[in-house]
């Protein structure tokens, strides 16, 4: 896959000098262009059209539009300078992504949409085609950012629960580059200061007359701001499409091939002094250590029971090198039709397979202890005789120290294979002048088949890049073997989820009509979706045991691993979702929107294994915005009320597994803004307050309080977990013109304020700053240099807790969280054709 990504982007840039000779040639007939942002003229924002949200494939110009879509183009992406694709959503207000855990597996907040981990109420999508039918933690994986893209448009709300898979929280729609009557294109090299080097293409050519071609891509290899002692980010991109212009329409075929690799990063040890309050625990700096070493790599997790005394059980093999990342192709095509009479027709279809494989450490929630504690605690908890003496020594050799901290960590292999092929249909006509109806059908088939190895933890030292410990216990006569030759073992509480195999298919089917009725400044539009989701699959049970028959080889003794019985579980509902807009033009400058909407969540596969009549989450939204643009300032502002019902949620204690239903109410504000004060001077902002409680939570849950009392709470009336109620991002940047070209200045002030670990509040995350630079020179019309930094101060950004635990999870001061990386510094020279 390298070397394909390699050789083709390598021969795009070959193409270069061809294409300068092509350009200076008569061209064909011109084609239709991609965007309205395409070429180097400037739009005025509120003039922009957008495409994401709009039954009609032509789009709707921002002012016109009664929601709000933040959108940026190639250049706007780049200068936010995103640390990933679920990083980049921060753009738009009310998002906000925890994208410390690396390049993937990003849990992403809506602001007032309660979802406690993972982006559920987040959908990727390419040419407005979702790209999987249901969120799954995979979901940002999916996609890299480069060059191919032409832009974002991001849109929470409104219109979307009509379209695509009906998401009520935000569609990030990214929209392909394609190929014009102009061949173009440009290679970029870049340089990180965290060992990374990265080669982007992109070629965009005619092929004949009404025929228009593009090919790019990205390759990269990086050791990581956190340096796990081997790749850390590995693999590359490559994305082509194909257009043809009709005599009433056009026809785009685009296709997409990704296998990369990235490193995951869990909850390290960081000093909690007090509430919201965070400093390096020693030996592990939380903005660049990582549990990741040379030492801890390679893995043999033992899951599968052979019976018979002395023999090897089964199990697999894994290298935490491969990360989570993605193997993954996906074939997409958009057809717009115009048949005249104010008929038209768009049709979007995708088909996605693939791999989605998870190699990386999580955390156990145990907070570091010494080594010495840690094996006492584990004799009385295996129930081992008392007199024993432990001898603990270093994977790779060495006697080990009682008196050093260790931590336990729990390293998964997690196996996705996955299938989905989908198709929306818009057929639309004009009824009368100024009226439009649609009439459209969404219908997804696709399947997962998921395989977890989950239950070994090892015993690790509680420093970055660190070595596994080995113990064992002897009393003279019989040696116990606390931990294997790697320092794994299995804890004396097994749960279900440790080991896993289940099988499971959809299929969506919605069926839509909106209407969109203009009257003078007027604009007013509605629509109804019914959508039916049937869920089928097997889940495999399991038993816990010893998988050797050796009572000595206590790291196995308490094993959970499948047997031969299985569960058939099914998923047969059918829910509705409304929406209603309006939108006025005050005048060519000012426009005021109003809408109400009901979106609706259907459950995965798991949740209905977990709680099979778990009900369909139902979500009630209502926004009202303000649109303004002169020549010095644009804002785009809306205020909102957001109402769940129905939410399941389970948690995991040592007396079992609590399934709970409850709901959440928001209000809150969002908000971009842009100053342009003098020529070449602009303040952009964007932000958003957000008040959000949960309700109606049945129940209360058991808890250790930070006072160390044990109690029982209700979690109604506590905020919303994870999410803060502040956050914004100030951007000033200046742009120097000069003889040879121009360059551009800027930097971010991103501030995020205080939010919790969990949902009774018991966590407290503090709040934080980072600073980002940037400066962009473009030197003639060929060559672009860019200098990119993100937090450049090292600020400590906690954006995770204890994950693992309910309540207070802080111990002796310490707790096992996740702060932002630390700073990172990279550069790009471009070359543009």
């Amino acid at each position: 896959m390298t070397c394909a990504i390699a050789t083709a982007l390598f021969a795009v840039a070959a193409h270069a000098q061809d294409a300068s000779t092509q350009a200076a040639q008569p061209a064909a007939a011109p084609a239709k262009p991609q965007s309205p942002n395409a070429g180097d003229a400037p739009t005025r924002e509120l003039d922009q059209i957008v495409v994401t949200g709009n039954a009609n494939a032509g789009g709707i110009k921002k002012i016109e539009a009664s929601y709000s879509v933040t959108t940026a183009n190639l250049e706007k992406i780049k200068e936010a300078n995103p640390v990933s694709v679920a990083d980049l959503l921060k753009i738009s207000p009310g998002i906000f992504a925890e994208s410390s855990g690396g390049q993937t597996g990003a849990n992403i907040e809506v602001a007032g949409f309660p979802s406690d981990s993972g982006a559920p109420f987040t959908t990727f999508a390419v040419n407005g085609a979702p790209l999987f039918p249901r969120w799954d933690y995979f979901t940002d994986a999916m996609l890299r950012l480069d060059d191919t893209i032409d832009r974002l448009e991001a849109l929470q709300g409104g219109p979307s629960v009509l379209y695509g898979n009906g998401q009520p929280g935000v569609i990030a729609n990214f929209i392909l580059r394609e190929g014009t009557s102009t061949p173009s294109g440009s290679v970029g090299l870049t340089y990180g200061s965290e060992g990374s080097w990265r080669f982007d293409g992109f070629y965009g050519f005619p092929i004949a007359e009404g025929w228009y071609g593009s090919v790019g891509g990205f390759w990269r290899k990086s050791d990581g701001v956190r340096d796990p002692q081997y790749p850390a980010d590995n693999g590359g991109q490559l994305t082509a499409t194909l257009r043809h212009d009709l005599d009433h329409g056009s026809v785009l075929v685009f296709a997409r091939l990704l296998k990369d690799k990235n490193q995951f990063v869990t909850d390290t040890p960081i000093y909690n002094p007090a509430p919201g309050k965070f400093s390096p625990w020693p030996g592990f700096d939380p903005l660049t250590g990582t549990f990741g070493s040379k030492a801890d790599r390679y893995q043999f997790l033992e899951d599968q029971p052979c019976f018979t005394a002395g023999c090897k059980p089964g199990g697999v093999g894994i290298d935490m090198a491969n990360g989570e990342g993605g193997n993954l192709h996906l074939v997409g095509t958009n057809l717009d039709l115009e048949f005249g009479n104010g008929w038209s027709l768009s049709d979007k279809f995708l088909l996605l397979g693939g791999n989605m494989d998870i190699n990386s450490f999580f955390s156990t929630g145990a907070n570091p202890q010494t080594l010495g504690s840690f094996i006492s605690d584990s004799v009385d908890a295996f129930g081992l005789p008392s007199n024993l003496t432990a001898t603990a020594t270093y994977r790779n050799g060495g006697a080990a120290n009682m008196n050093e901290s260790i931590s336990v960590q729990n390293p998964e292999y997690i196996h996705k294979r996955i299938n989905s092929i989908s198709n929306e249909i818009h057929l639309s006509r004009e009824l009368f002048e100024g009226n439009t109806l649609t009439l459209g059908n969404y219908t997804a088939r696709y399947s997962i088949a998921h395989t977890e190895d989950d239950g070994l933890n090892m015993l690790l030292q509680a420093k970055s890049n660190p070595n596994p410990i080995v113990v064992s216990l002897s009393d003279g006569s019989h040696t116990y073997q606390l931990t294997d030759k790697q320092g794994l073992f299995w804890n004396n509480s097994p749960q279900s989820w440790m080991t896993f195999n289940e099988y499971w298919r959809a299929t969506s089917t919605a069926f839509f009509f909106s209407d969109v009725w203009n009257i003078g400044n007027w604009r007013f539009d509605g629509g109804m979706r019914v959508q039916h989701d049937n869920n089928s699959g097997w889940f495999q049970n399991g038993t816990t045991g010893d998988l050797d028959a050796n009572p000595y080889t206590v790291y196995n003794n308490n094993a959970y691993y499948l047997t031969n019985d299985y569960l058939h579980p099914s998923y047969s509902k059918t829910a509705s979702s409304w929406t209603l807009g309006a939108n006025y033009l005050v005048n060519d400058n000012m426009s005021v929107y109003a809408r109400a909407n009901r979106g609706v969540f259907f459950p995965g596969f798991d949740s209905v294994v977990n709680l099979p009549g778990v009900p369909v989450e139902r979500i009630r939204n209502f926004e009202v915005g303000f649109k303004y643009q002169t020549s010095w300032i644009y804002a785009d502002i809306a205020a909102y009320d957001r109402q769940f019902t129905g939410i399941p949620y389970s948690i995991t204690l040592d007396t079992g597994q609590i399934n709970l239903l409850y709901g959440s109410k928001t209000k809150g504000l969002n908000a971009q803004l842009v100053l342009t004060p003098i020529e070449n001077l602009s303040l952009a902002f964007g932000g958003n307050y957000m008040d959000g409680h949960y309700s109606d939570y049945q129940g209360c849950v058991p808890y250790t309080a930070q006072d160390g009392s044990d109690r029982c709470d209700t979690i109604t009336g506590k905020p919303l977990d994870r999410q803060p109620k502040v956050q914004y991002r100030l951007t000033p940047a200046y742009t120097i013109p000069t003889d040879w070209g121009s360059v551009k200045l800027w930097t971010t002030y991103e501030y995020v304020g205080n939010r919790y670990g969990d949902q009774l509040s018991q966590q407290p995350l503090g709040h934080y700053y980072d600073l980002a630079i940037g400066a962009m020179a473009n030197i003639g019309k060929n060559w672009v240099l860019t200098l990119r930094g993100t937090n450049v101060t090292n600020q400590i950004g906690i954006t995770e807790g204890n994950a693992r635990l309910f309540g207070f999870a802080s111990g002796g001061g310490v707790i096992l969280a996740r702060s932002i990386e630390g700073r990172e510094v990279n550069f790009q020279v471009k070359y543009k054709f």
